[in-house]
């Protein structure tokens, strides 16, 4: 039996997922949590290696995506933030009938950047690799960094992740490895005409890591789906720009 990753349930309604990104935890959700609960049954999860699930250990992606779907409400829209995006997504291709809708916040079916597609740098990716292996914690922290990088509110963004990462227990360093692994090498593209429920995207028009132009590439992979861009956003608009970023979310979710 898959042992439990730690959830956090509030609010009542119709029941919302939200899946946090590589190194964070669930906490990283709170503010908004707080905001979405007098109409949403809310789910946080930590993933597995992350914050209170810890201890669980590394897991790859495709057992990643099985601990969430195994302990997640039977039927719930799904949102997931930067590679909670690409759990997201795998869990409806591989189980549509248990996600009523996806939405997607500064994710992207193919983080790494190769001809033709816009992305991380698998260098930037490899030394993110290696700096784990020296101090993880630090390494940790620049990826917050990178994240906030244009956002106009970009120091008051880290420290509001920071605060809310480290509020619980720390990241295993086997399943922050694996994550990387996962960001480099997954690739959903050609699976997403499959997806049949509704399918929101937003971006921040300043990330450094989901370039605005896969924004625009993903319009021809979905071309039914619903496209949202926060023009002063960077990597983590939830935080930066928490009210247009609830505007847009009960916007889609009451389609």
């Amino acid at each position: 039996m898959t042992a439990p990753l730690y959830w956090q349930t509030e609010g009542k309604g119709s029941d919302l997922v939200l899946i946090h990104g590589w190194g964070m935890n669930g906490a990283v959700w709170q503010p908004i949590v707080e905001q979405l609960r007098s109409q949403y049954r809310v789910h946080t999860v930590d993933l597995s290696g992350h914050g209170h699930s810890a201890e669980l250990g590394s897991a790859d992606f495709n057992k990643m995506v099985q601990q969430v779907l195994a302990q997640a409400p039977e039927k719930a829209a799904w949102l997931g933030w930067s590679l909670g995006g690409l759990i997201a997504t795998q869990a409806a291709l591989l189980s549509p009938e248990r996600v009523s809708q996806l939405i997607t916040v500064a994710s992207s079916p193919r983080f790494s950047a190769e001809k033709g597609w816009r992305g991380i740098k698998p260098v930037v990716l490899s030394l993110f690799t290696e700096q784990l292996k020296d101090d993880f914690k630090l390494t940790v922290e620049r990826f917050m960094t990178l994240q906030a990088i244009g956002s106009p509110n970009a120091k008051q963004d880290i420290k509001q992740v920071k605060q809310a990462v480290f509020s619980r227990p720390a990241p295993n360093q086997d399943a922050l490895a694996t994550g990387l692994t996962i960001l480099a090498d997954i690739d959903l593209r050609e699976h997403l005409s499959q997806l049949p429920m509704p399918v929101c995207r937003m971006y921040g028009r300043l990330d450094g890591l989901v370039p605005i132009k896969v924004a625009h590439d993903m319009d021809e992979l979905i071309p039914h789906s619903v496209k949202v861009i926060f023009d002063q956003a960077s990597h983590a608009p939830f935080i930066s720009h928490s009210d247009e970023f609830i505007t847009e979310l009960h916007r889609f979710l009451a389609r």
